[in-house]
């Protein structure tokens, strides 16, 4: 368990190898490149920046290429929606694919072409785009139209020479008398008019009516009373415009025909778009970096952050090939040292549950193997079963095995985690004689007519007390071993004080009151057992929570020099032994998820006998088992996960561990569909 050395980098190398010197960074991914790691060698204490060497402003350049990327990423997108691989669950574990540096460097001449590819599958997406936008409204033009298709007149008809034509709708059903009734009751003096309907429906009427120029005023008078309105379509003969519509339909269609046709035709490309993707993202994060770095006019240079344990990987890559300088330093005290973990095998999976909390701040230890000691079983107390706990590893074992050399990191470490999370969850469940709770007994007893039962330590839902007392213990040890580390840090950065009175007076207090309790009747009654402790364990129980409480008392204040105030904050200090009790009482839900799972299973198994030995009963079987089991499994490892990672981070942690460190975050190839590896 350790945080990796850092050290200081400085690299100065001629201008012209900067493109291959960045590209070999990028893909050594072991240096993180910050511009303040050595910003006092250009920049004066006054904020003076040094006339020889100055940062070069690069966000155009790398706009276009974030621009080219974010292009590509929709031509792909387009392929993707048009003509979908096929791919299975598990092929989400693939990660990213592996290509040469010669595949690279060939795929980086034809870049243009590609590209070319990636605006025409844009513009082809754009056309398709607007013909399918266009139909609905031509189909809506038609549908219009379609009251109006037995008229041979333009609609926008005026009349002739002595006559005024008026052709719309009435927003109301009529037929000929009542419409000629209604338009008498509004124009009664209106004689000489022609009224003919074109077509009538329950929503409207389209009419057309024709009168004499000297009675227009009249006519439109009645019209507006009875709300006549004017088509809102273009001013053709309806038969004419339907067959317009028609063929305008059918280009539209053979627009998104084609359009789809010759989008499927960039299939087979799908591996250059998704390589133009990945390199103008990395070129757009390189131009990033260029406009940290100070450049003279022949000369850049490079700071930053290595591993000290990465240093001979990246003498390699670069001292040996190009004419440079690099240099490497110890940071000084004062530096913001990103924090990079490095553990064993058993612990590394853990690490990503440390940094989700927070990474080690400055003379903080690394906490995650000694997480990792109890996680996995924290973990598989909670969940329980050997069964659940045999498809955990078995499934992750598969995945992890199928893809090795192929899975990410992160999704590796998580695989790996569950692994040993199914290995705890394995164990326990042997223990508490659980194999999909008590299946085994209840389908031997009604399939088969005698009941077969694994063999036992403990049965948590006949005896949970007794797991309570486990899980007080295993909280016990876990809360100590937290102090523990809070003694050895304190030691380590020479805090003597602290050391003594923060730690030791806790571990006098604290667990000379644990064992005052275990001489109690209530507590050995509670949990079933008998010691009969001398008097001098009594008296040693006693003086050490006395003393403890004295130094807490006394020293729980020190920063205060007024008297009363440092005996109110060490007896307020002091009142902090109420939290170690409730972290104590915190763990009694490895008892409460224990027995959810079994109980729950329990359950479901009960319902999945219920209708007997038959055939019936064996087909009722199976399903409520499959779908019972498997909500179960779903649920309860998702509990015991999110509960775990709470023990880990409030009772374990909050003991010794601030965090606050900085992440190392490499210069690397930020890529999603390739890695690029040297050629071999």
């Amino acid at each position: 368990m350790s945080v990796l050395p850092m050290k200081r980098l400085f690299i100065a190398a001629l201008k012209k190898d900067r493109k291959p010197i960045l590209e070999s960074l990028q893909r050594l991914g072991a240096v993180e490149i910050n511009a303040d790691a050595g910003k006092e060698l250009f920049v004066s204490k006054d904020g003076q920046t040094d006339t020889l060497f100055k940062q070069t402003d690069t966000s155009s350049a790398k706009a276009t290429f974030e621009k080219n990327a974010n292009l590509a990423s929709q031509a792909l997108a387009i392929l993707d929606r048009e003509v979908p691989v096929k791919s299975g669950m598990m092929d989400s574990f693939a990660g990213r694919d592996k290509m040469n540096a010669s595949d690279y460097e060939s795929l980086v001449t034809k870049r243009d072409k590609i590209m070319d590819m990636v605006y025409e599958l844009n513009s082809l997406n754009k056309q398709k785009a607007e013909a399918e936008a266009e139909i609905p409204k031509l189909i809506n033009q038609r549908e219009m139209l379609v009251p109006w298709l037995g008229f041979t007149l333009p609609l926008d008809y005026k009349g002739t020479k002595h006559t005024k034509a008026f052709i719309g709708t009435f927003p109301t059903a009529y037929d000929q008398s009542s419409l000629q009734i209604a338009f008498a009751e509004k124009a009664p003096n209106v004689q000489k008019v022609d009224i003919s309907i074109i077509s009538s429906n329950e929503e409207q009427t389209c009419v057309l009516i024709i009168c004499h120029n000297t009675e227009t005023k009249e006519t439109e008078d009645a019209l507006r009373a009875l709300s006549f309105a004017r088509p809102a379509l273009p001013c053709v003969v309806p038969s004419e415009q339907e067959k317009s519509i028609t063929r305008d339909l059918a280009k539209q269609e053979e627009i998104i025909k084609t359009a789809t046709t010759k989008i499927a035709g960039y299939a087979d490309k799908r591996k250059e778009i998704t390589f133009i993707v990945d390199y103008f993202t990395m070129r757009a994060d390189k131009y990033g970096v260029i406009g940290g770095l100070f450049q003279s006019k022949r000369v850049f240079c490079i700071t930053g952050y290595i591993p000290e344990r990465d240093i001979k990987s990246l003498d390699a890559a670069i001292t040996s090939k190009f004419d440079c300088v690099v240099e490497y330093s110890t940071p000084s005290d004062e530096e913001n040292v990103p924090v990079k973990l490095s553990n064993n095998a058993y612990a590394t999976p853990i690490e990503g549950v440390v940094s989700g909390y927070a990474l080690p701040g400055k003379g903080e230890v690394d906490p995650t193997f000694l997480a990792s000691i109890f996680y996995y079983g924290l973990y598989g107390l909670m969940l329980s079963d050997a069964a659940y706990g045999l498809i955990m590893v078995f499934t992750t074992l598969f995945v992890l095995t199928k893809f090795k050399g192929r899975l990410e990191e992160g999704t590796k470490r998580m695989l790996q985690m569950f692994f040993g999370c199914g290995i705890g969850t394995t164990i326990w469940g042997f223990i508490f004689g659980s194999f999909f709770g008590d299946v085994i007994p209840k389908f031997t007893e009604t399939f088969l007519g005698k009941a077969v039962n694994l063999p036992y330590l403990l049965d948590p839902i006949k005896d949970p007390v007794t797991l309570l007392g486990i899980a007080f213990i295993i909280g016990i040890v876990h809360l100590l071993c937290g102090l523990g580390i809070a003694l050895y840090t304190n030691l380590k950065q020479g805090k003597i004080v602290e050391a003594v009175f923060d730690v030791i007076c806790w571990y006098l207090f604290f667990g000379g009151l644990l064992g005052l309790l275990l001489t109690t009747d209530m507590i050995q009654n509670m949990f079933k057992f008998t010691i009969n402790f001398p008097q001098a364990i009594v008296t040693i129980f006693t003086v050490c929570a006395l003393a403890g409480a004295a130094g807490i008392l006394i020293m729980g204040g020190r920063e205060s020099k007024n008297p009363l105030k440092r005996f109110l904050k060490g007896l307020y200090a002091l009142y902090g032994i109420s939290g170690y009790l409730s972290d104590v009482l915190s763990y009694s839900r490895l008892l409460a998820l224990g027995l959810a799972t079994g109980v729950i299973s329990q359950v479901f198994n009960t319902i999945a006998v219920m209708p007997g030995g038959n055939l019936f009963g064996l087909i009722f079987f199976i399903v409520i088992f499959v779908v019972g089991h498997t909500i179960n499994i779903l649920i309860n490892a998702l509990g015991a996960y999110v509960h775990t990672n709470r023990l880990e981070y409030v009772e374990f942690f909050g003991k010794f561990y601030n965090g606050g460190g900085k992440e190392f975050v490499p210069f690397t190839e930020n890529t999603k569909y390739f890695v690029v590896k040297d050629n071999k």
